[in-house]
C-alpha cells in the first residue's frame, strides 16, 4: 500500500534500486534473431561451463569445492539487512534520534541565548525552516544534512515560542512535552497491537479532514491579520480546534508507522532512514505545537 504522507509517497521512496538481480528486465528478442521462438536463447547459462561439475560451482581458476566447503557455506548464516544495505527498524530509530536530539539541542540554544518574547529570529527561523520541510518532502533523493539542518531551525524556533508561552505559564513547556510523549507511546500500543490499522478508507478520510483543518487554520491566519477574530484559538472552540489538531498529529503518526514497516518489509536502501526520521519528526512537532496551544487555551490566565 502506497503512503499518502507527502513525505513517503515520492517516486522513488522507500523502494529497492532496479536492476536487483536482474530482476524484471526480461528482453524480448526480434524476429528473425536466433534465439526469436526459442524460450531458452537468452539464457545466459545456456552454456555452462560447469554442467559436468556434480558440486554446480567452481572457483575461477580453482580445483572444485570439496563436499566440508559446500556444507559449511550451506551452514553460514545468510546475510541479514545491515549486510545487504537494507533499512531496518535499528536504522529508523537511531536517525530519528539524531534528528529529535538536533532539534532539542537547537531549542534549548534558543531557549537560554534570546531575550524574551524574541519573535523575530524565531519567525525567521521557522519561515525557513518550512520552506525547507517543503524541499525535502517533494526531493526525489534523500538528504541527510538537510533534514538534519530542518531540525536545527526547526527546534531554534520552537525553543523561542516555549520560553515565551513558559513566561506566561510557568512549566507548559514540560507538560507540552510530557503531552506529546503520551500521544506518540499511546499510537505506537495502538499500532502495535492492531487496535488502529491503516487502511485505504482510514488513510482518505484522514487526509481529507487534515486538508480541511489546514484551510481553515489559514483562513483563520488572513483574517487575523485583518483584524477578525474567529474564535478558534481561544475559548471552548479553540479547545475543540486544539484536540482535532492533535488527533490529526496522532493520524500522522500511524501512517508513519505503516510506512517504515511497509518500507523494511521491501527491502528499502538504509539511507530512507532518514526519511522516516524526518516524517516522524514533522508529526511529533505538529502535535507538540498543538499540544502547546491546548494547554495554554485550558490554563487560561492563571
Amino acid at each position: 500500500m502506497r503512503s499518502s504522507n507527502p513525505v513517503f509517497s515520492r517516486e522513488g521512496s522507500f523502494t529497492r534500486e532496479s536492476g536487483y538481480a536482474g530482476f524484471g528486465t526480461t528482453r524480448t528478442p526480434s524476429a528473425g534473431s536466433p534465439s526469436a521462438g526459442n524460450p531458452y536463447g537468452n539464457n545466459p547459462y545456456g552454456n555452462n561451463p560447469y554442467a559436468n561439475n556434480p558440486y554446480g560451482q567452481q572457483p575461477q581458476g580453482g580445483a572444485p569445492l570439496t563436499d566440508e566447503q559446500l556444507v559449511e557455506m550451506y551452514n553460514a548464516p545468510s546475510a541479514g539487512p545491515a549486510a545487504t544495505g537494507r533499512m531496518t527498524l535499528d536504522d529508523v530509530v537511531a536517525r530519528t534520534a539524531m534528528t529529535l536530539l538536533t532539534l532539542v539541542a537547537a531549542g534549548g540554544l534558543a531557549w537560554f541565548a534570546l531575550p524574551e518574547r524574541n519573535f523575530g529570529l524565531a519567525g525567521g527561523a521557522s519561515l525557513i525552516a518550512f520552506v525547507l520541510g517543503m524541499v525535502i518532502s517533494f526531493k526525489r533523493s534523500v538528504s541527510p544534512p538537510l533534514i538534519l539542518l530542518y531540525a536545527g531551525l526547526q527546534g531554534f524556533a520552537l525553543g523561542a515560542i516555549t520560553k515565551v508561552f513558559n513566561t506566561i505559564w510557568e512549566g507548559i513547556a514540560i507538560q507540552a512535552v510530557l503531552g506529546t510523549a503520551a500521544v506518540f507511546a499511546a499510537m505506537l500500543i495502538a499500532y502495535k497491537t492492531g487496535r488502529i490499522r491503516v487502511t485505504p478508507r482510514y488513510t482518505r478520510i484522514g487526509i481529507a479532514i487534515a486538508m480541511g483543518f489546514v484551510l481553515l487554520m489559514l483562513i483563520n491566519l488572513v483574517a487575523s491579520l485583518f483584524g477578525a477574530e474567529m474564535g478558534l484559538r481561544s475559548g471552548p472552540l479553540g479547545i475543540v480546534v486544539g484536540l482535532v489538531g492533535i488527533g490529526l498529529g496522532a493520524f500522522f503518526l500511524s501512517l508513519d508507522f505503516a510506512a517504515v514497516e511497509e518500507a523494511i518489509a521491501q527491502g528499502a536502501p538504509q539511507k530512507e532512514s532518514w526519511r522516516a526520521a524526518f516524517g516522524l519528526t514533522l508529526s511529533l512537532v505538529w502535535i507538540y505545537v498543538e499540544m502547546l496551544r491546548l494547554i495554554a487555551i485550558l490554563r487560561g490566565d492563571d
